[in-house]
């Protein structure tokens, strides 16, 4: 193998922006993510819906649904 192509790789600390902390191996350093495993609504069984502008409201309008 070639000397000195490869990136370099570090001790990482993943923080979500619910306030979990991993330390992971990587080429990166310091990431910050914004959904993970503790707050992910497949993992957690809790499901959010996220209204962007009433969307929800009008489509609930729109179908007849109540």
């Amino acid at each position: 193998m070639k000397a000195d192509i490869h990136p370099s790789y570090h001790r990482t600390t993943v923080t979500c922006s619910c306030g979990a902390v991993y330390h992971i191996g990587s080429t990166r350093e310091n990431l910050k993510i914004e959904i993970c495993g503790q707050c992910h609504p497949l993992y957690t069984g809790q499901q959010r819906i996220i209204d962007s502008g009433g969307r929800v409201e009008r489509f609930k309008k729109r179908y007849g649904m109540k």
